[in-house]
């Protein structure tokens, strides 16, 4: 089962997964994914909110197990999935509190509150842009335009390059039936013509509407970046986002794009939504080659979470640390570490073949930057216990160290680890299944 809990909407989606195992018969086990199957689709739901500063966590549970009901499948069938909180949810002030709720009545998930650079990368790899990236051997800007933010995503070869995110949605103004504002953002609050209480003419609204385009054309590299890039640039994305040069593709999901793709009544969904969609198809950012994925709403969370079971090898190294840990989220760059405030796995590439000096490097940096909590790291290559003593000579006695390796976790995956078995660790990593 996966659970998207956006700015705009919920959604949930149920798949059966056929999991293989792709090594031979003298190798430790590789378990892949072999085949999907979406078994069931729930209607997209408006997101419930308590006020405008809380997720309604009740409405959501209900919400979830209606559509249980109405799919016809018992929760405790359900093997395993994500739940996901995304956008402008994720600011809400009681989202961890949601997650964990949902988590913990659904069964045992994957559960994330997704930043901007985690749900970037979702985003494009939910609307399939690495893998047409792939295939067509060329670059593309994936940008998944929501309720409350657009996400950004640079691929080159299939590969993803960087990401970004500006405080660019549909939702970010609510209007009800006689066009009066109901809702707005804090990012508007410098628009004092569009305040709350006030009737805006669709003029002003198509006049905010395309200062947010031009902020995502910036982005783009389609137009010179002015203080209008900084101003809806999400504080949480971080610097710098360089615009990309001569890009062949821009692709599309999220929301927004559904009303890129056709026209709506200006306030058919209580927002700027269908105005933000045709103004950005009347923008430089349509005029070259555009990609617009079939399902864009679904683009972020359209499968479940899945358990890929894999065996660390017998050059472990652990001290100061309690099994089982679980749902460890992965991160792939050391510079990651100052974003978090929770434990996390660090995933380090192949070294082929490891020497010393490096062993030695790797572990200085890791020293250096790591905070207080403990230091877990998963690695492709057999040093795991090399590199472990390396930390300890480093670290203080008191700081717990984890070092596994064999295992190649996946961006936007989550790690589990088991209790010792003889010389070696068991290893889930839970990865979102998403719509390719």
């Amino acid at each position: 089962m996966g659970l998207d809990v956006g700015t705009s909407t919920t959604q949930m989606v149920i798949s059966r997964l056929i999991i293989e195992n792709k090594a031979s018969c003298f190798s430790v086990p590789e378990m892949e994914i072999s085949k999907r199957e979406i078994i069931y689709k729930s209607p997209i739901h408006f997101t419930p909110l308590s006020g405008d500063s809380l997720v309604d966590g009740d409405q959501i549970r209900h919400l979830v197990e209606q559509e249980y009901a109405i799919a016809g499948i018992r929760r405790n069938t359900i093997d395993t999935g994500a739940v996901i909180i995304t956008g402008e949810s994720s600011r809400k002030t009681n989202a961890r509190t949601v997650l964990e709720a949902l988590s913990q009545s659904s069964g045992e998930f994957v559960v994330a509150t997704a930043g901007p650079h985690l749900e970037s990368r979702l985003a494009a790899m939910g609307a399939g842009a690495d893998r047409y990236s792939e295939e067509h051997c060329c670059s593309v800007l994936h940008i998944d335009i929501g309720g409350g933010t657009s996400n950004l995503a640079l691929l080159e070869n299939g590969k993803i390059v960087a990401t970004g995110c500006l405080n660019v949605g549909g939702r970010l103004l609510k209007l009800d039936g006689a066009g009066t504002v109901v809702f707005r953002s804090a990012v508007l609050e410098n628009k004092p013509e569009i305040a709350v209480g006030t009737r805006p003419s669709i003029q002003e609204i198509k006049n905010l509407c395309s200062q947010m385009v031009q902020a995502l054309e910036m982005a783009a590299g389609l137009r010179p970046p002015t203080r209008l890039l900084q101003h809806f640039w999400t504080e949480e994305a971080g610097n710098p986002w360089l615009p990309p040069q001569n890009v062949d593709v821009i692709s599309f999901s999220g929301g927004v794009a559904e009303c890129i793709a056709q026209e709506h009544s200006p306030f058919q969904f209580g927002d700027i939504g269908p105005i933000l969609g045709q103004a950005i198809r009347q923008s430089r950012l349509c005029a070259g080659k555009v990609r617009l994925n079939q399902d864009a709403i679904r683009a972020t969370v359209i499968g479940a979470g899945s358990h890929s079971a894999q065996l660390s090898g017998s050059t472990v190294f652990f001290r100061g640390v309690e099994f089982p840990m679980k749902n460890l989220p992965v991160i792939h760059h050391l510079s990651q570490i100052a974003t978090t405030d929770e434990p996390v796995v660090l995933a380090l590439p192949t070294i082929d073949p490891p020497h010393y000096q490096q062993i030695i490097r790797i572990a200085d940096e890791i020293s250096e930057n790591w905070p207080a909590f403990p230091v877990i790291i998963a690695l492709e290559t057999d040093m795991a216990k090399a590199l472990g003593h390396a930390l300890a000579l480093r670290l203080p006695p008191t700081q717990g160290i984890l070092c596994i390796d064999r295992v190649k976790p996946p961006v936007g995956s989550f790690l589990d680890v088991g209790q010792p078995v003889a010389s070696a660790l068991p290893v889930i990593v839970k990865t979102l299944i998403l719509n390719q």
